[in-house]
């Protein structure tokens, strides 16, 4: 059951990025109350009515989570996820009618939200790393790139905490208002450099990108925690283009995984 949203719970913080010659407006979202397991909170909420007959309704997201379980996504927590977040409410309004079709949709400034299986596939991935197997959930995580916000919405449905960058003024600012009623986990939003991760709050127990270059930056890898998993699209001449790269770091130092072939926006450093 949604709680409402309490006065004054959307306080503004300073943190200042790795290398940074500035702080990095940080707005801050604390929850009501303990986040629990995606799976618990799914359950708390029930099977209840419908919360509307056009693109609010329970049913609509329902179809598209029958879809990508077709399509072999089979991580309940994600899933779930996907079946209480309003990706609608996401887009423009005169996009919102394509909301849950499986497409990426243009978000402004040549940005894109990405197609809903590639969400789930890039989040169910980051469950099978060793320390969220083991928790039953995403714990700290790095998210490079918020866009309009709505992978960062998933995400706080499953993990303990949530810190999203993303170098466009413009969208950062959007996805602040995108977010305001978020109020599962705590979740952090930076203006910053993305290539730069977030040392202040490292190590991370998942990191994921919405950005693909030639080369993971050293920075991600460096804050990515023992046990931890490292999800993004990476270029790869030998495949032809862009592939989902996973990197788990074990005791012993870095594994690496290439996975599905995507299709991202351009990894950039700098802000604008």
């Amino acid at each position: 059951m949604n709680r409402p949203a309490r006065p004054g719970r959307f306080p503004l913080a300073l943190d200042r990025l790795a290398g940074a010659g500035r702080p990095a407006a940080t707005e801050l979202l604390r929850p009501q109350r303990p986040l629990q397991h995606a799976a618990q909170h799914a359950a708390a909420q029930g099977q209840g009515a419908p919360q509307g007959l056009g693109l609010d309704s329970a049913a609509v997201r329902a179809r598209m989570v029958a879809r990508l379980r077709a399509e072999g996504i089979g991580c309940a927590p994600v899933l779930q996820a996907f079946a209480l977040v309003e990706r609608h409410r996401f887009v423009d309004s005169a996009l919102a009618n394509q909301a849950y079709e499986d497409t990426s949709l243009p978000i402004g400034l040549s940005q894109t939200i990405s197609k809903p299986s590639v969400v789930a596939r890039m989040l169910a991935l980051l469950f099978e790393g060793e320390s969220a197997r083991a928790a039953g959930h995403l714990g700290r995580v790095l998210e490079i790139g918020t866009g309009c916000g709505y992978q960062a919405a998933l995400l706080a449905r499953l993990a303990r905490s949530v810190l999203s960058i993303e170098r466009l003024k413009p969208l950062h600012d959007k996805a602040r208002q995108n977010l305001e009623g978020q109020r599962h986990g705590e979740l952090r939003l930076v203006f910053g450099d993305g290539t730069l991760g977030h040392a202040p709050r490292a190590p991370y127990d998942s990191v994921v990108a919405a950005a693909g270059g030639d080369q993971l930056p050293a920075a991600w890898l460096e804050q990515l925690a023992v046990g931890g998993r490292l999800v993004a699209p990476v270029h790869d001449p030998a495949r032809g283009g862009q592939v989902l790269l996973v990197v788990d770091r074990q005791p012993q130092g870095l594994v690496r995984r290439w996975h599905d072939a995507v299709h991202f926006v351009p990894l950039k450093s700098g802000t604008a």
